[in-house]
């Protein structure tokens, strides 16, 4: 019931249709992961505290995450490129979960706008579309929790 490109509209229909579902299981996994990384570091938050060096929570949620079942890197060394020059060890970030988040810890006073802007940036020089910013000094760590997003498939 249509003429002769009806059946190659309905293909390219059916290809978008698929990449529209694949994209939303992929936003739903990031949320779930998402999710397992914000109950792993309300845990440790609870279990010892505020006030400790970065690393000790850091090396705290490596485990968590791994009593979690969750796959985990820390300080994840990536290179950056500036025009024709590579800097091989550019930055690092604190934890990348399930090769899909980026975890940057802090134990600051309160987060600032230069501490989202390093997210961004290693959001985007690491070709992810997820991110957490944890701060760990605060009494209840929801306070001290941001969630950010770099091109995130819609």
């Amino acid at each position: 019931p249509g003429g002769p490109d009806h059946g190659r509209l309905n293909r390219r229909g059916a290809e978008f249709t698929e990449r529209h579902r694949e994209r939303k299981i992929e936003i739903m996994e990031l949320n779930d992961i998402s999710h397992e990384i914000i109950g792993a570091s309300i845990e440790v938050h609870r279990e010892i505290g505020p006030g400790l060096l970065e690393s000790t929570y850091e090396r705290s949620l490596e485990h968590e995450f791994g009593l979690r079942g969750l796959q985990c890197q820390s300080q994840v060394s990536l290179p950056l490129k500036y025009k024709d020059l590579e800097i091989p060890d550019a930055y690092r970030i604190d934890l990348l979960v399930e090769d899909s988040v980026i975890v940057e810890l802090k134990t600051v006073e309160a987060l600032k706008p230069i501490h989202e802007a390093q997210l961004l940036t290693y959001l985007r020089n690491a070709d992810k579309n997820l991110g957490l910013l944890i701060n760990f000094h605060t009494v209840l760590l929801r306070d001290g929790i941001k969630r950010m997003v770099h091109n995130l498939p819609s």
